[in-house]
């Protein structure tokens, strides 16, 4: 027994002193926190040897990026915790209905993320001055409360910003704000490597980052998340509570628990004298943020915004001539960071409990969410986003339910059959599914900070029921690989075209040497009808030994259906030899960036065919753009983005003969601008003569919320389809689009008006301003402008917005594939 005791003490012994000789991160690192930033293996090196050194925490890898950075989650609590550390898990995931059993929780669980944005960098210095003082001078607090950090969410964004940084910057560093360290080039540290917004893509996992993130999440379903940022050099410290919207499934306990969290935030600054503000810029609605994603799965969800950004260095001078340093950025989020520790340890038994009350579901208004299975694509890439956040579903009975049609915002009836899929709320995740399949999120405060519409049965293009009663249901169903056979007597074998798969294993074929074709009108052919742009792959096109095994391989890896046929003779429509059946060539595309260029509209085309169509593309910068020789390139994309110095006059006339020669110019969003009210171009604006009246007439202190009258932010729109037009191949006669702005086109009066507005259009979902809604009205969408045996495609609504809108996405593809492609250049 006394050899028991003194190892016991021994051990005890030999922690302490570990704790008490335990390297700073300065220590360690050879400089002062704050001193000069750090780039993320060394961030990596740190943690690794605090969790080397000492048994109360511990380290795991749970993914890596885009460019093999590797992603890291510390735990760090008490050595008992520690021990216990996977049954405090599962106690954690008991309560939520997640697990099954009656196991409860008594411990806080408390998850930090750092760096989001890479160009926001003090969070991930605090991150290291956060790890030590938890370990070194806050044991207290570790006994009932376990942290979680990620000490850099970003980190191929914030080596983008450190390694630019640190090449520019004077020695010692210049704080005036003209020197070049304050002035970040283009694209800027703040996204990833796809230039995407790693804290809007929380809900919609379109990101590895993300995706490798949510599942550590959902392991542990944390309940308080921090999401360390950084705003703009001259603003004060914001933290929580949040402002409004808040969206109506945030219970009062997590209102007043920001609030709570906020006061005692509040007593450190004020000791300080550090300026701060609450409650006016960052709302709860958008549900793909660090702090609503988590506040809508039962978690204390914040965002703690720090002065500074990429544009702060290591030290500048702020417009009301102070020093802002990154020794004092790091230092408030460290503040804030363990103030949030200190409050959820002092309140661990009522974070457990109201934590477990979030999951009851019972008042949830809309029961079932039934979406008609008319593309198995669709209904699968639904499938695996629920199957990330861990979302059930199942497959409806055959038979008739009623509720809110989204198609005609109407109450109304359909029929369903046991492919359909239903999405109930009486699971874990319920107040989830309410968020996310919603016809509508109630909006309490027009002035919000993000979108204000997202519901997935739009998003993902699907007829669909929001139900009041529970939907009768079965288990969902598991979809039969296809598995195609060589036929080497076919005449030409068919594929249908209505998803980006299609799209993707077209691509595929295209970069295989293999010539298909696609036909411009309906047809049928062996008992089987075909509707427009459906790919026919004809052996004469394609006299190869080699073809048939090469197209049934592509086929079969990419999971497309082939239907093959002994004749070029339809029963209907136009047969395989017609001039309506025409060939689609390799398409070589170059993408506009650079200067002047949205980096996240880039980004979004960029991820979209390199990830999704698996399509090659050429990168090209707008520095140089007037000087590209158009004619190597068949599809010329121009992403949104402010083109006043690029696209010139002389730029313009030059794409126009590059057009008319048959090439196929795009421009998204923004980039419009450049071409309305030219003479050259048919392109319109829509002007409203209102804005013109009010001008300088609104009192200034209601200036900012009279504005968003004249916004439109987020808002989901109907809009009605020439699908018999290339460019809507695949789709209906009526397409849901996402708006993100109030600017408007008029109808092209020469060229084809594709899908437009038409007269009694109206927002189905989220804000429209007033003002903006009434220029929507006969408006245009998207349109070609013929340019000789060329076109210039106008997206006014950006259908890769995010990369989430995926009902959009094979616009794009019928752009680049089905314009223009059967032109040999």
């Amino acid at each position: 027994m006394k050899i028991k005791i003194l190892f016991i003490t021994a051990f005890l012994t030999v922690g302490s002193i570990f704790s008490q000789t335990l390297q700073s991160p300065s220590q360690f690192l050879g400089y002062e926190i704050g001193t000069r930033f750090t780039r993320n293996h060394k961030v990596v090196d740190y943690f690794k040897y605090v969790s080397n050194t000492l048994s109360n925490v511990k380290l795991e890898k749970y993914g890596e990026t885009n460019e093999h950075r590797p992603l890291y989650l510390s735990y760090i609590s008490s050595q008992e915790n520690i021990n216990n550390l996977e049954t405090i898990r599962k106690n954690n995931l008991t309560q939520t209905g997640i697990l099954s059993g009656n196991s409860k929780n008594n411990k806080a669980i408390v998850w930090l993320s750092y760096n989001v944005h890479g160009n926001e960098a003090s969070s991930t210095e605090a991150a290291m001055l956060t790890l030590y003082e938890l370990v070194t001078k806050k044991a207290a607090w570790l006994e009932n409360t376990v942290v979680i950090i990620d000490p850099s969410v970003n980190p191929d964004g914030r080596d983008r910003y450190v390694n630019w940084y640190n090449q520019v910057k004077s020695t010692p560093y210049n704080s005036n704000q003209d020197a070049k360290e304050h002035v970040e080039p283009w694209p800027s540290g703040r996204p990833n490597h796809y230039l995407f917004d790693l804290n809007r893509d929380w809900a919609w996992v379109t990101q590895v980052e993300s995706a490798q993130r949510i599942k550590m999440y959902n392991k542990w379903m944390p309940h308080v998340h921090v999401d360390f940022h950084e705003q703009f050099i001259n603003n004060p410290y914001y933290f929580a509570p949040a402002a409004e919207p808040f969206h109506e499934i945030i219970s009062d306990w997590q209102r007043e628990f920001q609030t709570e969290i906020g006061k005692n935030h509040a007593s450190y600054f004020d000791k300080e004298g550090w300026l701060y503000f609450t409650k006016e810029s960052f709302d709860l609605l958008y549900p793909s943020y660090g702090d609503t994603y988590p506040t809508y799965m039962g978690a204390i969800g914040m965002t703690y915004e720090q002065a500074g950004h990429g544009m702060a260095g290591l030290g500048t001078n702020t417009d009301q001539g102070e020093v802002l340093t990154l020794k004092d950025r790091a230092t408030h989020h460290l503040t804030t960071g363990l103030s949030t520790v200190e409050v959820s340890s002092k309140n661990a038994e009522k974070l457990n409990t109201e934590f477990r009350k979030f999951f009851k579901n019972d008042a949830i208004e809309f029961k079932s969410y039934v979406l008609k299975n008319e593309n198995e694509d669709k209904t699968n890439r639904l499938k695996a986003l629920l199957d990330t956040h861990e979302i059930t579903y199942k497959n409806t009975n055959t038979g008739t339910v009623k509720g809110y049609d989204y198609s005609t915002q109407k109450e109304a009836k359909m029929n369903v059959s046991s492919s359909d899929l239903v999405i109930h709320t009486n699971q874990p995740k319920g107040k989830m599914v309410k968020v996310l399949f919603e016809p509508k999120a109630k909006i309490v405060d027009s002035l919000t900070y993000d979108i204000t519409a997202w519901s997935l049965p739009y998003a993902h293009g699907f007829k669909a029921i929001a139900s009041k009663t529970k939907v009768s249901s079965s288990a969902s169903k598991t979809t039969k690989p296809i598995t195609n056979l060589i036929d080497k007597s076919a005449y030409a074998y068919i594929s249908k075209w209505n998803s980006l798969k299609d799209a993707t294993f077209l691509g595929a074929l295209l970069q295989a040497n293999i010539t298909p074709r696609f036909s411009e009108k309906p047809f049928s052919i062996a008992g089987k009808s075909y509707e427009r742009g459906t790919l026919i792959i004809l052996r004469n096109d394609n006299r190869n030994d080699d073809f048939d095994t090469k197209l049934i391989t592509i086929a079969n890896k990419h999971q497309r259906e082939l239907a093959n046929v002994s004749t070029g003779f339809v029963s209907s429509g136009a047969d395989f030899g017609s001039y309506s059946v025409k060939p689609i060539n390799q398409q070589k595309v170059a993408v506009l960036s650079g200067k002047g260029t949205s980096s996240l509209s880039f980004g979004e085309i960029w991820h979209f065919f390199e990830t999704q169509l698996q399509y090659p593309i050429t990168n090209v910068n707008s520095d140089n753009f007037s000087y590209l020789d158009y004619s190597k390139y068949d599809v010329i994309i121009i992403p949104d983005g402010r083109y006043n110095s690029v696209l010139t006059k002389t730029t313009l006339e030059k794409l126009k003969t590059w057009a008319r020669s048959g090439g196929t110019l795009i421009a998204i969003g923004n980039a419009l601008n450049s071409f309305a009210d030219k003479n050259e171009f048919s392109l319109k604006k829509k002007v409203s003569e209102e804005i013109i009246k009010e001008a300088n007439l609104i009192p200034f202190a209601d200036r900012e919320r009279k504005s968003v009258a004249h916004l439109i932010t987020g808002s989901i729109f109907k809009s009605t389809l020439d699908n018999t037009h290339p460019l809507a191949f695949g789709y209906g006669k009526t397409y849901f689009s996402l708006k993100l702005g109030g600017t408007t086109y008029e109808y092209l009066k020469d060229g084809n008006n594709v899908a437009y507005f038409d007269e009694n259009v109206k927002n189905v979902s989220g804000y429209a301003g007033s003002k903006a809604i009434k220029n929507v009205p006969k408006s245009v969408l998207f349109a070609e402008e013929k340019m000789g045996s060329g076109s210039i495609i106008y997206m006014v609504d950006n259908p890769l917005f995010r990369s989430f809108w995926q009902n959009g996405k094979l616009f794009v593809a019928n752009a680049v594939f089905l314009l223009n492609s059967d032109k040999l250049k």
